[in-house]
């Protein structure tokens, strides 16, 4: 993204997870082991030069609340931001050297980066969450606490499940056409079943928002057809591991 900044998406490898957590999770609502976890855990954060506390991770819902993350809230205790992380699924900072992210296998993250307020976001957008638009209320609450301006952000759209994996029922397609999403851009239908391109449907998002196309960076990984470096909950089950997608403003 910029010299400022990084951005990341994990991979499986690595870590000491066993089994469908093999080896990398550091979700700690998955099923793994919670040794595992934080050991996972301690080693990134290592590996990002970051304080254990310092590591931002919501339990996600398939919900659109967008939580920002200032000194007040690294200032509350263990349990206290436990509750405040409770159905969040976008996460946005200002602050320098705190990783904030977003935990998926399969479901699209899309991180977001204000080079002008220096102001990061990560975001879980799964199919509900996508129909939701919660990409665009991440940018409007970038704007609103922040004076973020869409034009000026950054966007990665990272592994996530491909158009041609991921096969939904009617009612899934039902759900995007009744909120005005565009069917003929983001929809195809693969035999008898429809398929959904929520990568674009995440990209037409950030466009309409006013971020430039060419801030937009989608890395065209699918996670169902790649299970062997990143968790698909599709091929794997929703007892796996996820992949921690982070971004982190550097000093």
């Amino acid at each position: 993204m910029a010299e400022d900044v990084s951005a990341f998406s994990t991979a499986r490898e690595g870590g000491v997870g066993t089994g469908a957590y093999a080896g990398f999770n550091i979700t700690h609502y998955c099923g793994d082991s919670e040794l595992n976890v934080q050991h996972n855990r301690k080693l990134l954060c290592k590996h990002l030069g970051i304080a254990d506390d310092a590591l931002i991770l919501p339990r996600q819902t398939h919900g659109t609340a967008v939580l920002c993350i200032d000194e007040q809230f690294l200032s509350l205790s263990d349990g206290e931001r436990v509750g405040c992380l409770h159905a969040v699924d976008s996460v946005v900072t200002d602050v320098a050297q705190v990783c904030i992210g977003v935990s998926t296998a399969d479901c699209v993250p899309v991180l977001l980066y204000d080079a002008v307020k220096r102001v990061v976001a990560a975001v879980h957008a799964g199919w509900r969450g996508t129909v939701g638009r919660i990409a665009e209320r991440t940018l409007a609450a970038m704007k609103e606490r922040y004076g973020t301006d869409a034009c000026n952000v950054k966007a990665v759209i990272g592994p996530s499940i491909s158009l041609e994996a991921f096969e939904v029922g009617d009612e899934v397609y039902d759900a995007f056409a009744a909120v005005a999403f565009p069917m003929e851009l983001i929809a195809r239908k693969i035999g008898e079943k429809w398929h959904i391109d929520l990568w674009e449907a995440n990209r037409l998002q950030l466009l309409a928002c006013g971020v430039k196309p060419s801030a937009i960076e989608v890395c065209g990984i699918c996670t169902y057809n790649n299970v062997e470096n990143f968790f698909s909950a599709r091929r794997q089950g929703v007892e796996s591991g996820r992949i921690f997608n982070g971004i982190i403003l550097k000093k």
